[in-house]
């Protein structure tokens, strides 16, 4: 098939989809609960000094995350956003916190102590913790949102394009029809060495998600930064935490793309 036919014909669908689209989040509620959750006591001491780079509940609003919805984090590491999006789903919604084997033995086991000490005692009760590939989930169409923040660029530089693309082929066949998919990311320049730096260009980005079939959906500048030149390690103390980020949302379309 024509990519152009198939760009022209997905923009298309895109315009039909949003037209009969309500506001992605109804939840009004969404923003006091994930407040009062940054504020709790048993919360670690070190995620209340991410909040403000990060800022957690303009993202969540963004992806469309609800009262209610099923939510997939994948490569959740020590948890910050885990806690943010029990709060976010509700009681009556549910997290899958998702961690490789390989992740949870970082630094001889630093992640896994870290996620489960958060989850430690039931404290958060609708949240379940994953230990497994990405490609071995055994999740079918019964997740509302996933989210991948700050490691497609990782998927990309240490499995390339290939890993990248079946991973977000993956996640397709985990989110129900009309499900999103919320991601993060580093941006990086063509013209610099993005494995190197940690980076990723947001053309490759969105290449990626067309290849794997998703619609672009939303673009925002929540987390920009004009500072940053994109020149600098992620990990540079002058530019950690306050990379310039892409967020993007996608969602699985839930019709066919009609053939030329």
């Amino acid at each position: 098939m024509n990519i152009n036919y198939c760009k022209r014909s997905l923009k298309s669908l895109v315009v039909l989809y949003l037209a009969c689209t309500s506001n992605i989040n109804a939840d009004a509620q969404l923003q006091v609960r994930v407040y009062f959750a940054m504020g709790s006591l048993e919360r670690p001491e070190e995620d209340a000094s991410r909040d403000y780079d990060r800022r957690p509940i303009e993202v969540m609003e963004f992806f469309g995350i609800d009262s209610g919805m099923t939510v997939l984090e994948l490569m959740s590491g020590t948890g910050y956003y885990t806690e943010m999006l029990a709060a976010a789903v509700n009681y009556n919604g549910k997290v899958f916190a998702h961690n490789n084997i390989m992740t949870m033995r970082v630094r001889n086991g630093a992640i896994e102590r870290a996620i489960t000490g958060r989850l430690a005692e039931n404290r958060l009760p609708n949240v379940k913790l994953l230990t497994k590939e990405i490609t071995e989930l055994e999740l079918t169409e019964e997740v509302d949102v996933v989210t991948l923040i700050l490691n497609l660029h990782d998927l990309y530089i240490f499995g390339g394009e290939e890993e990248a693309l079946n991973v977000l082929i993956s996640i397709m066949q985990i989110l129900r029809p009309g499900g999103a998919l919320g991601i993060v990311e580093h941006i990086g320049s063509p013209d610099q060495d993005n494995n190197y730096l940690h980076r990723i260009d947001p053309v490759v980005v969105e290449e990626l998600l067309f290849r794997a079939g998703f619609i672009i959906t939303g673009r925002s500048k929540l987390l920009a930064n004009t500072e940053d030149d994109h020149s600098l390690h992620v990990f540079d103390p002058k530019i950690q935490g306050k990379t310039d980020r892409m967020v993007i949302r996608a969602i699985k379309p839930n019709f066919r793309l009609p053939q030329k």
